[in-house]
């Protein structure tokens, strides 16, 4: 049995997410590095100072660009956008593993029998013309169906006939999303841009328990500490109940994938990838002599997906209040935590204005109890200013003075 304090807890945590400690991961290598140990990484179209999928990575991988993914993703290929936890980008490579997606996502299709004609035209459409947007596609009309990629998560009634049909094929695998024009979504035949050998290859888990280990265990790997409870970091794993993700849990410990973790005043257990072992090594031997770092988080960042354990952890209670109505929100549209050192010292709020050439910070709110001394302040200055480069700012606005103290 490993025992951990708190902070040592928190800063295995950091250190597996490549937060805490000289950067891991660099250029578009580094991205690959961190989205394949990762599993996948949340999409969110909504970008105020970055979508989220970006700001995942602009906080680990140094000379990272919102052009290194969209390269990765649409010219490259080397990534792809698929449901996985909700909206996901996941490696290329990792296709074959959502075979039973796919069917299922075709399964669904029949319950719509007025799609099947509608994809047919829809796919010689596009063999004969090439990339198409739901707004380019001649398909006139609407149709009833049932949708697993909209935003808000499953969603069923009227809509776009192209859309729905475009979706559609996107979920069933014929159509990858072949690149992003603003929010606008432009599809290809998959078979244009994924590898043959990739997109023939069979289903390596078609046993849906073991499918279910495979994902759970990518899960755990991505949060790098997880409990067997209820959580968000278990969204979109079919078939997961209480009994059988405790099984899952048992057999994974059993295979030795998994070791149980106990952290001093938790009461939960918790459990981490046995191949993450040598940092925990790391810790013991040296954790509070990593270099501190200080970072903007993204708000569906995978170290976020447990939002009651980073409470536990951190002491630190985060909400996104996106779509919170405004008159019910207790800080802004699109808070972003922010890290410095093993713990959250506050959340800021940031505008990025790319015509203007300028990185609005509205506010920052600091946790009770956090020192402004100055190595806090230098660290938060630098973090702000990189952050203003990865938005393609060159000056920051403060809209409230002495913010950073």
């Amino acid at each position: 049995m490993i025992t951990l304090s708190n902070r040592q807890a928190r800063q295995f945590v950091l250190l597996k997410q490549g937060l805490r400690g000289e950067h891991r991961y660099a250029g578009a290598r580094g991205v690959l590095s961190f989205v394949r140990q990762a599993g996948c990484i949340q999409y969110d179209p909504v970008d105020i100072c970055g979508k989220n999928a970006e700001l995942t990575l602009q906080s680990r991988v140094t000379d990272f660009t919102k052009q290194t993914l969209y390269d990765l993703l649409y010219r490259d290929h080397s990534l792809v956008d698929y449901p996985d936890k909700n909206l996901s980008i996941l490696p290329t490579e990792d296709w074959p593993y959502f075979a039973c997606s796919r069917m299922t996502a075709r399964e669904n299709g029949l319950r719509f029998p007025e799609l099947a004609a509608l994809e047919s035209q829809a796919l010689q459409y596009i063999e004969e013309n090439g990339a198409v947007s739901s707004a380019e596609l001649p398909l006139p009309g609407s149709v009833r169906w049932h949708s697993v990629v909209h935003w808000s998560g499953n969603w069923e009634g009227e809509t776009n006939a192209a859309r729905a049909v475009l979706e559609q094929l996107y979920t069933t695998g014929d159509l990858v999303i072949y690149r992003r024009d603003g929010t606008r979504k432009v599809y290809d035949l998959s078979a244009r841009h994924i590898p043959a050998e990739v997109l023939s290859a069979p289903d390596p888990l078609p046993d849906e328990h073991e499918h279910r280990k495979w994902r759970l265990l990518r899960r755990i790997g991505a949060a790098g500490l997880l409990w067997n409870r209820p959580s968000d970091a278990w969204l979109n794993i079919g078939g997961l109940s209480a009994q059988e993700r405790a099984t899952v849990f048992s057999e994974l410990l059993a295979d030795g994938k998994i070791l149980e973790l106990r952290v001093e005043d938790l009461k939960d257990a918790l459990f981490f990838r046995s191949g993450d072992l040598p940092l925990i090594e790391t810790v013991l031997r040296q954790g509070d002599a990593l270099t501190p770092r200080c970072e903007l988080l993204a708000p569906l960042d995978p170290m976020l997906w447990d939002r009651r354990l980073i409470r536990s952890l951190f002491g630190f209670t985060y909400t996104w209040e996106l779509y919170t109505p405004p008159a019910k929100r207790k800080y802004g549209c699109y808070v972003l935590p922010v890290l410095y050192g093993d713990r959250f010292i506050g959340r800021a709020e940031a505008v990025a204005d790319v015509r203007a050439d300028t990185l609005t910070v509205k506010n920052l709110w600091y946790e009770d109890g956090v020192e402004h001394t100055g190595a806090l302040c230098a660290a938060l200055d630098d973090c702000l200013r990189r952050f203003a480069a990865f938005n393609g700012c060159a000056q920051i606005h403060f809209a409230q003075p002495d913010i950073l103290r």
